[in-house]
């Protein structure tokens, strides 16, 4: 084009043409933008499944398709403080969830293992036979020690503190096929029970719960002078939802008192109709004192088991179950196990909840030294690095580093599940209450106990206690003695130690009586539980009342200014 003309100017229909040609563009972008967006939008979930350790706040936003700063918000008004990261209980979960109209439901883990999930080893490809596993239920001073000392030979029952069984004790007899224990079974034929003396005391809820769920058959303990008590009636429901067959005993029939068929009545009405009165429960007359019966009880649970075609597989990595643990001086942590499934040796790489390490050393229940367990076998190993919890899966692995990887995940869940019960204590101590009257105290407590078994019982006995306007702050609850470390927790915190089964050495002692702590420590639950609600009780505020001792009318009133004096009549007082 010539110099000094300007750019030449496009038709018009060009000019169209590329203005049609963007707008196009334009759109299709939008298109494909408003697409991506519905394709990512957060969609709102009418049900979200929940656990015990809770949810984050963010999470909870994502199945509420809300934004974070909106739960934080519904938080807030319901007085608690949280951020976008933190875990909050699925109480507070559910209290949310409900402002915004969806539905909480309690999430199934599928990988909580044998023992959580209270699955027992029946039938198994590749399997063996194995001995039953026989767990033993009922009331205290019913008398379930004492029916395993008589086909042990042993005396169980006369050294536990109070009479009352405070741990689940394993043991295997050999019983004869005439029904006697291998001390009196001569030349017989030889047949392996594994038994569990589970307590019978009301804190003992957990271990009776865990003993149910990892046998093959329940022997329900009623004594015949006592009757169906409170913790039978809660251990039958732990046998049926188990899923086990019971068969009950019905214990101290030689007494003068003993009522047995007022027993089989009140049976009857829990739904255990004895085989006697056309039922499907075996019912046998026994007295663990003269052992009358017994032979007749060990000929039941023999037939059951066989019933059963119980199997297990012992050419395989050992599986099982944390029945107790603790701490020994000497030897480290010892853990009490029933191996389920599989063979534990000696030298093998295991995870027990939390914990993991090689195994050094297997003990059965006799004291002796095993190089391996097998099947329905119970024992005692050494060689974690830390105290586990009872009812944690005991899983061997091909590695060390393997069952360490499996120990710190277990680890890291327990730990959310604590960071979410100390956040929904601190929402119920800012939750208003209607009936709330004057300041919450709250009592600081560290407790240490002889087996993990028992520190669990303890703290869910006292966490039942009533809790108004006094609540209890477990600071620490571990298996162990006391240590030093425990003393400055308390002195830091105002706090109270409380020890079951474990006394304070000399040292911890007079260093305590120095910094001015309290050591509350009992071989007895409830000698415990009762020393704990009295200190609670001196922590209540005193209560002011309004005695009327006397009325009189006044019928005048002299004098004038500050200085009056009224005449009256008494009318009663």
């Amino acid at each position: 084009r010539p110099w000094g003309r300007g750019p030449a100017k496009k038709p018009a229909e060009a000019v169209e043409k590329v203005v049609q040609k963007r707008r196009a563009a334009r759109t299709q972008r939008r298109q494909e933008r408003e697409e991506l967006a519905e394709l990512t939008a957060a969609v709102k979930a009418e049900i979200i499944e929940v656990g015990e350790e809770g949810l984050t706040v963010q999470q909870l936003a994502e199945h509420m398709a809300v934004s974070p700063e909106q739960v934080i918000m519904t938080l807030f008004q319901k007085g608690v403080m949280a951020n976008v990261t933190q875990s909050i209980d699925k109480a507070s979960v559910m209290l949310i969830a409900e402002e915004f109209g969806v539905e909480v439901l309690d999430a199934v883990d599928e990988d909580l293992g044998l023992a959580r999930s209270g699955m027992r080893v029946r039938e198994e490809e590749g399997g063996e036979a194995r001995p039953p596993v026989v767990a033993v239920l009922g009331h205290v001073d019913h008398g379930k020690t004492s029916l395993l000392d008589f086909i042990r030979q042993a005396r169980v029952a006369s050294g536990e503190a109070g009479g009352i069984t405070q741990a689940i004790g394993a043991y295997q007899v050999s019983v004869a096929a005439d029904g006697r224990s291998e001390e009196g079974a001569g030349s017989a034929e030889q047949r392996a029970i594994t038994f569990l003396d589970t307590p019978g005391h009301a804190a003992f809820s957990a271990m009776r719960a865990r003993g149910a769920q990892i046998t093959d058959v329940a022997v329900l303990i009623v004594a015949a002078d006592d009757g169906v008590k409170p913790q039978t009636v809660e251990a039958i429901k732990h046998i049926k939802s188990a899923g086990v067959q019971p068969v009950v005993a019905i214990n101290k029939v030689d007494k003068p008192e003993a009522r047995p068929d007022q027993v089989l009545q009140e049976l009857s009405e829990h739904e255990l109709l004895p085989e006697e009165w056309g039922g499907q429960t075996p019912c046998i007359r026994i007295s663990a004192k003269t052992g009358e019966g017994v032979r007749d009880l060990l000929d039941t649970i023999m037939l059951v088991a066989e019933v059963e075609e119980l199997s297990a597989n012992p050419d395989r990595p050992a599986e099982g179950a944390v029945l107790e643990a603790h701490l020994e001086r000497q030897k480290g942590v010892a853990a009490s196990m029933l191996v389920q499934t599989g063979t534990l040796r000696v030298g093998d790489c295991v995870s027990a909840g939390g914990a993991f390490g090689k195994v050094r050393t297997i003990v059965d229940d006799k004291g002796r030294a095993l190089e391996e367990a097998l099947p329905s076998t119970p024992v005692c190993f050494y060689g974690l690095n830390v105290v586990p919890s009872a009812g944690d899966q005991v899983k061997v692995w091909p590695t060390e580093q393997q069952a360490r990887q499996e120990a710190t995940r277990v680890a890291e869940e327990e730990k959310n599940a604590r960071l979410s019960a100390t956040t929904a204590g601190n929402m119920n101590t800012y939750l208003p209450t209607d009936d709330s009257a004057g300041e919450v105290q709250t009592l600081n407590v560290i407790l240490k106990g002889d087996s993990s078994g028992s520190v669990e019982a303890v703290r869910t006995c006292l966490e039942a206690l009533p809790q108004g306007k006094v609540t209890l702050r477990f600071l620490s609850a571990a298996a162990g003695d006391l240590a030093q470390s425990d003393l400055d927790m308390a002195a830091a915190s105002d706090g109270l130690i409380l020890g079951f089964n474990v006394k304070p050495s000399e040292g911890i002692a007079a260093s305590a009586k120095q910094q001015g702590l309290e050591i509350l420590s009992s071989d007895v639950i409830y000698k415990l539980i009762d020393e704990v609600t009295e200190k609670m009780t001196s922590l209540l505020p005193p209560e002011e009342f309004k005695t009327e001792v006397g009325m009189a009318e006044v019928l005048a009133v002299f004098g004038s200014g500050s200085r009056k004096v009224a005449g009256g009549k008494v009318a009663d007082g």
